[in-house]
């Protein structure tokens, strides 16, 4: 298995700043964790990976999560 060292985090690191885990793993398409020095865990942005493939009702629910929460705030101001 190849595996691009750019694309390494440990699972420490992936504990204590995720974050920063989430910002690799949206500018690589993917990233994986190690743990005790060897692949354990693969992250994945979703909307980039086309092994994962999502019914059209769950990428509209996907999308509509997605819009929420990036809006969140906007949305609570209008209810008011």
């Amino acid at each position: 298995m190849y595996i691009d060292t750019n694309r390494i985090v440990s699972i420490t690191d992936t504990n204590q700043n995720f974050s920063k885990v989430a910002r690799l793993v949206e500018k690589e398409g993917e990233v994986f964790v190690l743990k005790n020095n060897k692949p354990k865990f693969k992250i994945i942005d979703v909307e980039r990976d086309v092994s994962v493939d999502m019914t059209i009702d769950e990428k509209i629910d996907f999308l509509a999560w997605r819009i929420l929460n990036e809006y969140r705030s906007d949305f609570e101001e209008l209810a008011k």
